[in-house]
């Protein structure tokens, strides 16, 4: 954490994956945008705050922070940005008229979510008014934190061919590096999926690093205490260590579920305000206790103390098993755990970053970490993923077998007209045919399949999954039949909807 800090027991990454699939323009409530202005307000804001803070007071490789290019895009867009803001004033003027409610426990409620409002706005106004790739760019250029890349829109890569998987990786390291000025040397492949073949492409990319689940490790014979060589190439991974992390959120348990944090489901519903804590995991929700910020604030600094001494005790484990060899343990999480899901998180993470050294640990980027701990061996692992079962059955359910004919359908289908343009006129960028790629790419996102096998916002996500094949097809009619006129007509009013990424070339995935 710091150059005198007495880390001798080895280090702890944070890896943090920070990911929505396109929603700008897709509905607002109860699903699409609510999305976005939830995550950005409650968690994206509030992580890179405290980060940036850590920073100032001297703190560097704090932590590891996957951020996707769709994301990213978003986090930059100007009609996301603008729509950002009036949320952020929505919120402000719901917690005042909250604030006004002769309740004592809705009117102090309504107070504390006003205060909160005016912070999280006036912070909008100064940190991220010009787009998230600043606030991003600053703590990476410090060394507070390392920034992970990855493919272009989070399509689940186990599915792809080896060149397109390669081709959707390089677009999202180039994105990344104009957004950032410089490429990551690490990437989260989505849904830390893998496949045998796949070392090979990120190899091609000039990836240096990644993480898998500890499982897909595991199943291969290695340890999640030390990074490897995967398959035949110099790419070093590191897979996460589940006690660890499941000691914060697992299907089953954690400290979100805590009595005295804040509820995620029951909502003030004449203001749109939470106000309870979760006071049991059986309490329905017309009983749930109304919440108590000194008493969660008590139970962050429980929790933070006890993770750190779950953590010192593995790395003493470890340290027992090889003496001469430094412990290291990976944990990762979705970045809109801390924060949107649990309310309390950015707190907590804050007090683990800071007692950490104290206990004789120190928290590291991956690529510190990598820095500090060699590789044990070579590992070939077999296929495995973070999801249900740690293999692709969330990806491969029968309820989405339609769906995944689709997109093998419109696949192929952009192949063939890229294929032709390039035996035709592949020295001539043509934007039709970017948007045509586009298009295909934000149907492919792994959120559809996700959505609907685990019947979240299913409808959602099935009409996401035709509207962008439909623009597929209607765009890839017009340039079949050679009606230049009608494609680009077509493509135009496409990306006024859908275009979060300018500079993606289509030329690169029929070379």
């Amino acid at each position: 954490m710091t150059a005198t800090t007495n880390t001798h027991l080895g280090s702890l990454c944070f890896v943090l994956h920070t990911h929505l699939p396109w929603v700008a323009h897709h509905g607002a409530w109860p699903v699409g945008e609510e999305w976005l202005h939830q995550a950005w307000a409650q968690s994206y804001s509030r992580v890179f705050a405290l980060l940036d803070r850590l920073g100032a007071q001297g703190h560097r490789d704090l932590v590891t922070i996957g951020i996707t290019p769709v994301l990213a895009a978003q986090l930059d867009d100007r009609y996301c940005l603008r729509s950002q803001h009036e949320w952020l004033a929505d919120w402000q003027v719901r917690a005042s008229g909250l604030a006004g409610m002769r309740d004592p426990h809705r009117r102090e409620a309504g107070q504390r979510e006003y205060r909160r409002a005016t912070a999280a706005l006036e912070l909008f106004e100064h940190e991220w008014r010009h787009g998230g790739s600043p606030v991003v760019r600053k703590l990476a250029d410090a060394g507070v934190v390392e920034i992970l890349g990855g493919s272009l829109s989070h399509t689940f890569t186990p599915d792809l061919s080896d060149d397109w998987a390669g081709a959707t990786l390089t677009a999202g390291l180039d994105d990344a590096r104009l957004r950032l000025g410089s490429t990551p040397r690490g990437i989260w492949t989505p849904e830390c999926a893998y496949r045998p073949g796949l070392a090979e492409v990120f190899a091609s990319a000039d990836v240096d690093h990644l993480m898998l689940d500890g499982p897909t490790l595991l199943s291969a014979g290695a340890t999640t205490d030390t990074p490897w060589l995967l398959a035949d190439t110099d790419v070093r991974v590191v897979g996460r260590d589940l006690p660890l992390a499941y000691r914060v959120w697992s299907p089953r348990r954690g400290y979100p579920g805590g009595r005295w944090y804040r509820d995620f489901h029951t909502y003030d519903h004449e203001w749109g305000m939470k106000i309870h804590r979760v006071t049991s995991r059986i309490t329905p929700p017309e009983r749930k206790a109304p919440y108590d910020p000194d008493r969660a604030a008590q139970a962050v600094l429980r929790d933070a103390r006890d993770f750190v001494t779950a953590v010192r005790n593995h790395l003493r484990d470890q340290q027992r098993r090889n003496p001469h060899r430094p412990g290291l343990a990976v944990v990762a999480y979705d970045t809109e755990l801390f924060g949107h899901w649990w309310h309390e998180g950015p707190e907590w993470l804050e007090e683990v970053l800071r007692l950490l050294p104290e206990a004789g640990i120190a928290p590291r980027t991956l690529s510190s970490a990598l820095d500090h701990h060699d590789v044990a061996g070579r590992i070939h692992p077999g296929p495995g993923s973070w999801g249900s079962g740690k293999d692709f059955r969330v990806w491969s359910s029968p309820q989405t077998q339609d769906i995944r004919a689709a997109q093998g359908a419109a696949t192929e289908r952009v192949r063939h007209v890229l294929d032709r343009k390039r035996s035709t006129d592949h020295l001539t960028r043509d934007a039709a045919h970017d948007q045509l790629l586009t298009s295909l790419l934000l149907g492919l996102a792994s959120d559809w399949v996700f959505m609907v096998s685990k019947d979240s916002a299913a409808d959602y996500a099935r009409a996401r999954v035709q509207g962008h094949l439909a623009d597929v097809e209607e765009i890839a009619e017009s340039i079949e039949a050679g009606r230049s006129r009608d494609a680009t007509a077509r493509w135009r009013a496409i990306a006024d909807i859908d275009r979060p990424w300018g500079s993606l070339d289509a030329r690169a995935f029929a070379d």
